[in-house]
């Protein structure tokens, strides 16, 4: 049977109400009690009642992700799944519950307006944030505390975590250009996403730093997994001129494109090189181990919530948008341009 304020009281032989009061801090009441009633309660194993506390904090200590309708990440996703770990450690290290929703139908606002309106949660994790993102315009309209994963085509004056998407892929060009390699192709991820338009703009400004032609065809669109970085290797690599190097916008879509090249007996690293982004754990252990850039998913989700914490209680914050650089890693999967 749970311990309760009667229980308490009777060891200490005071009233319930002051009981209560001595747990809850009040000044009336006397260093003494307050000592021996919370004496008692550690003794007896009192748990408070997490409903009344709420109540009194008019908070509920839980914080919410609802996934995308459009691209729903899977935990089967490597980056995804340590992002989710660093959200749940961080939660947990802050004493907040943790809920991840589905949307009903394919109306997200509605979903994300359902849990306002029953005051289910405290704040939001918004993650895949897009261009034109109509979730991050209703949380801003109805004032409800949120930090996103990532930025929006428009004014970004909210609390936002996110990479340096196009700093990260300038280095894969710097370092691509550096090997001898003057035709390079893009797998980019589904382009209405802000983040999939960072790394091509990164892209098409490595191209043009180093001079070189951007060619519109050498830009496939592809999803977010390796049957999709399969399919657009297949229609890079069919081009009359196919390219030297394919830099791939995430790492499950690089190494669907090294299944593609090795099936047709190219040997990545020296026929062709690839690269990707994130560096989850397979990168690398993949063969031939791949040439990516490092974004720490772990702490990124930890970081996340961290300020989500500072919204909801309103504290300062020095830095409402944190940008973190990503840092290149060099593997085997991108060698010398054929012949250089």
């Amino acid at each position: 049977m749970p311990v309760t304020l009667k229980n308490i009281a009777e060891r200490v032989g005071k009233s319930v109400p002051t009981v209560s009061r001595a747990l809850g801090g009040f000044e009336d009441i006397s260093p003494e009690t307050r000592a021996e009633v919370q004496r008692v309660a550690q003794e007896l194993g009192y748990e408070p009642s997490a409903t009344a506390t709420n109540l009194k904090k008019q908070r509920t200590d839980t914080i919410t992700m609802i996934l995308p309708t459009e691209g729903r990440p899977r935990f089967s996703d490597p980056f995804f799944s340590e992002f989710v770990a660093g959200v749940v450690d961080q939660a947990a290290h802050h004493k907040l519950d943790l809920v991840v929703a589905t949307n009903v139908g394919s109306d997200e606002c509605s979903t994300y307006l359902r849990y306002i309106r029953s005051r289910r949660t405290d704040g939001f994790i918004v993650m895949r944030t897009k261009l034109q993102d109509e979730r991050i315009d209703l949380l801003r309209a109805q004032e409800v505390p949120f930090v996103a994963f990532g930025r929006t085509g428009g004014d970004n004056d909210f609390p936002l975590v996110d990479e340096d998407g196009a700093g990260g892929i300038r280095q894969v060009v710097d370092h691509l250009a550096a090997l001898g390699h003057r035709r390079l192709a893009f797998i980019a991820e589904p382009l209405f996403l802000t983040k999939a338009q960072h790394r091509l703009q990164g892209f098409l400004d490595g191209l043009a730093a180093h001079g070189l032609a951007h060619e519109p065809e050498l830009v496939a669109e592809a999803n977010f997994r390796q049957a999709s970085g399969r399919q657009a290797a297949k229609i890079l690599l069919d081009l009359p001129q196919p390219p030297t190097a394919i830099v791939a916008c995430n790492d499950l879509l690089a190494l669907g494109a090294m299944s593609e090249a090795q099936a047709r007996g190219l040997v990545v690293g020296r026929d062709i090189s690839i690269t990707g982004f994130d560096d989850i754990m397979l990168a690398e252990y993949a063969h031939p181990a791949l040439t990516t850039v490092h974004q720490p998913a772990h702490a990124i989700g930890e970081q996340v919530v961290d300020l989500l914490v500072k919204v909801i209680q309103k504290q300062p914050v020095e830095q409402k948008q944190q940008i973190r650089l990503p840092e290149l890693v060099v593997r085997a999967s991108s060698g010398p341009a054929p012949g250089y």
